[in-house]
């Protein structure tokens, strides 16, 4: 069961209050080129973002943030640290969401500023907390990062809202280790209504920063925590996004495109299965429709063992079968699977459309 928590709106997006966990991805190009970083922000849209989070380093950045905003096709979040009149411009250029940490841009007059701001233009605000950039005293009083400090540090934080009277709030509490976020978030669920961003920060690359951020994230999504995901990694950000949405699709929580499942090959596969699962990976990546396909080794049990798959192939000895819920439709030489199987994909569209006609 999903945890109760505030409803939060970033622009059209809707976060926590039983709305659908939502994947978010952040821009690497330069924020002051703004052409470029919306170019990017509709690749990232194309790919199933739906809140774009960009860097606010400058003035010259925040001053680009009206054009960006104009024209992505997403809620846009500014990052923004150190300096509270860059939250200030960022609001002014109305963007949909805040990212700061109220500890490091300025004291609480600052801060009051901000959030006066935010409160009369309908921004949510949320709060970062970070392992690697606790304050001293609270590494002072835990020793080191810990969930408690951490959990702490983001309390104190909400707090300076909430005596403001604002409670549009997000909060995240980021760590590297994969076990301390776990226990971080797990403890701050018990604490506070708000909704929850998750994210293991600096996870690594495509490779292995996806499996950590899958630990992660999906150790925390199965107990039914976490309402809007990052999955950050060392790569082109619409990797993160891809990654997002497998991790939601895996426990069943969101559906974005086709499932892709394939067996591990064994002694009985007579094909190139890695060959053809990439190549029918690769050509599913221009399929929308939330099917699920299956790629089999063996045509013994490959249809068995993938019933429950919308469609699929199952290779033999320079043949295979292309079957549809488990059931046989035709019998193709090895060279034809990936055709075969398109095309009973695409008549599976046909029917689709046909329906929604």
């Amino acid at each position: 069961m999903r945890r109760k928590t505030k409803k939060v709106q970033a622009g059209t997006l809707a976060i926590g209050g039983g709305a659908p966990v939502s994947v978010q991805s952040m821009t690497t190009t330069d924020t002051r080129n703004w052409q470029e970083t919306v170019r990017q922000i509709k690749a990232l849209a194309d790919a199933g973002c739906e809140l774009v989070r960009v860097a606010v380093p400058d003035f010259e950045a925040a001053a680009a943030l009206p054009k960006i905003c104009a024209a992505s096709p997403i809620p846009v979040a500014a990052d923004i640290h150190f300096d509270w009149r860059l939250a200030l411009e960022a609001l002014k250029a109305g963007v949909h969401k805040l990212r700061i940490n109220p500890g490091n841009i300025g004291d609480a007059a600052r801060v009051r500023q901000v959030v006066l701001e935010a409160k009369a233009r309908g921004c949510p605000i949320r709060i970062g907390v970070n392992a690697g950039s606790l304050e001293k005293k609270l590494l002072a009083k835990y020793g080191k990062p810990t969930a408690e400090a951490l959990v702490e540090s983001a309390l104190e934080k909400v707090a300076q809202l909430e005596k403001l009277d604002f409670d549009q709030i997000v909060i995240s509490l980021k760590a590297s280790q994969v076990p301390l976020m776990i226990a971080a978030y797990r403890l701050m669920a018990e604490k506070a209504p708000y909704p929850l961003h998750l994210g293991v920060t600096e996870a690594g690359t495509a490779y292995s920063g996806t499996i950590r951020s899958a630990v992660g994230i999906g150790a925390l999504l199965a107990d039914g925590i976490g309402d809007t995901i990052r999955v950050s990694l060392t790569a082109d950000p619409t990797e993160e996004v891809r990654a997002g949405y497998e991790i939601l699709k895996s426990l069943g929580l969101r559906q974005r495109g086709p499932t892709l499942i394939s067996c591990p090959t064994c002694g009985r596969c007579e094909i190139k299965l890695l060959q053809l699962a990439r190549e029918v990976e690769e050509r599913l990546g221009e399929v929308d429709m939330p099917i699920q396909v299956a790629v089999m080794g063996c045509a013994v049990n490959g249809p068995g063992e993938a019933r429950e798959a919308d469609v699929g192939i199952a290779g033999g000895r320079g043949k295979g079968l292309v079957f549809r819920k488990g059931e046989v439709v035709a019998r193709v030489d090895e060279e034809e699977l990936v055709d075969a199987l398109f095309r009973e994909i695409g008549k599976l569209k046909e029917c689709i459309d046909n329906e929604n006609e």
